[in-house]
């Protein structure tokens, strides 16, 4: 299976010192890291369990969006 791909936006938020992860595809796809690498990282296992429960349950999966230049 080819490798699906989708954006993550990730923010500082002050108030609790940690970098925060959505992802804008995958509705309530959220986590967090306290170094900009770890939230990369705890990104990127969010889409992977976010996925597999979808798939588990049947439900839709959507598709990432594309950047046009």
């Amino acid at each position: 299976m080819e490798p699906i791909h989708y954006s993550m936006s990730i923010q500082w938020d002050n108030d609790d010192e940690i970098f925060v992860v959505t992802v804008p595809e995958l509705p309530g796809c959220v986590t967090h890291g306290k170094t900009y690498e770890e939230a990369a990282q705890q990104g990127k296992d969010a889409i992977e369990s976010w996925l597999m429960v979808a798939k588990e349950f049947g439900d839709p999966i959507p598709q990432p969006i594309s950047y046009a230049a």
